[in-house]
């Protein structure tokens, strides 16, 4: 039993940052592989980054690598996205989602089992 809330979307300006952050309640958070989802208008959902339940691995999607970086904190039951360097097409709302499935970082969305209900993200151009 996992619930999760995304906070911290808004509007900014192409080129400016962003921190999302995604709080779990639940005491089995620590057990759980996290990622970050996006959707836009029109598309399907899409993995943009994954960090497994010790905060040792981490993977991107390639079109925010070197731009993003998630990272958790297991204490606060929280995980984030610091999105720096952002364009028009990151627009979209970013969902939190939490995997039971243990060793590689998934990017299946059906691999995920709790959801958030999603922060939006709109950058101007």
């Amino acid at each position: 039993q996992v619930q999760l809330v995304e906070s911290g979307g808004g509007l900014v300006q192409a080129g400016g940052s962003l921190r999302i952050s995604c709080v779990a309640s639940g005491r089995t958070f620590s057990s759980y592989n996290m990622g970050w989802f996006r959707q836009a208008p029109g598309k399907e959902r899409e993995f943009v980054a994954g960090i497994t339940w010790s905060g040792g691995s981490t993977y991107y999607v390639d079109s925010v690598k070197g731009r993003f970086t998630i990272s958790r904190d297991n204490a606060k039951n929280t995980v984030y996205l610091q999105m720096n360097s952002l364009k028009p097409e990151d627009t979209a709302v970013y969902y939190c989602a939490a995997s039971g499935i243990s060793g590689n970082i998934r990017v299946r969305p059906h691999e995920y089992g709790y959801w958030g209900q999603g922060t939006q993200v709109t950058v101007s151009s």
